[in-house]
């Protein structure tokens, strides 16, 4: 499985973006799909997820500001981010939960797309 992130890039405060996060390969079957970031000097810390039933969850500091959904096809996230603020900076990664077989559990990552807002 690989997750091939799209997207980022320099926005000002009050901006938009739209990150894409595009699976492929093949897997027996996949739990969640979910955007981490990870600002310099701090942990990757989870900013919006999407479980194979269609739950979402948000970090409190995106809600109503962040947007997560996907394709029918079930195999590209995209996360829409509003009102963007200088703190949302950092690393974007995509993370897919899923399963090798119905025994084994594993994460996937993709490569991070930055994300820069100037104040």
């Amino acid at each position: 499985v690989q997750l091939q992130a799209s997207g980022g890039g320099l926005v000002q405060a009050g901006g938009s973006l739209r990150l894409s996060c595009a699976r492929s390969g093949t897997i027996f079957m996949i739990d969640a799909m979910g955007w981490y970031r990870q600002a310099p000097g701090k942990q990757r810390e989870l900013v919006a997820s999407i479980t194979r039933g269609g739950s979402t969850n948000y970090a409190a500091s995106v809600k109503g500001r962040f947007t997560i959904s996907r394709d029918n096809a079930k195999t590209t996230v995209y996360l829409q981010m509003n009102s963007l603020k200088p703190e949302d900076t950092g690393v974007y990664y995509c993370n897919a939960e899923g399963y090798t077989d119905p025994w084994t559990a594993r994460d996937y990552w993709g490569q991070g797309t930055q994300v820069t807002v100037s104040s």
